[in-house]
């Protein structure tokens, strides 16, 4: 049975790549980056929902959920801003982190898991925490180490990296090689659009 490895998310637009971009090469300067396995910035997206290996028969049905998600929430702005790790102390994953007040991308994911959820994938079993992932923290890392990273990213700060406008979520194909990861999109749908009468 042929399977393909899926995600949904929200790919971003040509200016914050470059943003993320500029980002990375600072932060990879720094004595601290040896620490970390740092990510493409033009890989980089927002995930609304990891799939895993899916057979692509069912693939038909998921761009189906995708489009009915979509369709549950108007366009919207999202902001990313400042750079963090889930656990200061020993972090696993640098970040940048995502906001959006108006409440409309937290709406949007949870309409992706509820279509999701209605076609048997599991759903997420901790709470929705919209980051953008710049690193990951090489597993040989002290704790010691760890711990100086921890602190070297809580001082970095950063500020506010740009605004996009979000109309329209991906499925996406992610392919596993030496190289990194490479990532396909299948099918974009838009998001809700008022027509003018």
């Amino acid at each position: 049975m042929e399977t393909v490895r899926t995600f949904i998310a929200i790919e971003l637009d040509p200016a914050l790549r470059a943003a993320l971009g500029d980002l990375v090469a600072e932060l990879k300067r720094a004595p601290l980056a040896r620490l970390g396995r740092w990510v493409d910035p033009f890989g980089i997206h927002l995930t609304l929902k990891f799939l895993g290996s899916v057979p692509t028969s069912r693939l038909p049905q998921l761009r189906q959920a995708l489009h009915r998600a979509a369709r549950t929430v108007e366009p919207f702005q999202l902001t990313l801003v400042g750079l963090g790790t889930f656990t200061p102390r020993q972090p696993r994953v640098i970040w940048v982190g995502v906001h959006e007040p108006s409440g409309a991308l937290e709406r949007l994911q949870c309409a992706v898991e509820r279509e999701t959820g209605a076609m048997g994938f599991p759903p997420e079993n901790r709470p929705f925490s919209p980051h953008l992932t710049l690193a990951r923290v090489r597993e040989q890392a002290s704790s010691r180490e760890r711990a100086d990273l921890g602190a070297w990213i809580r001082a970095q700060g950063a500020g506010e990296l740009g605004t996009m406008r979000v109309d329209e979520i991906s499925l996406m194909r992610s392919e596993l090689r030496p190289s990194g990861a490479l990532y396909t999109r299948l099918e974009a749908a838009p998001l809700l659009q008022h027509t003018e009468d």
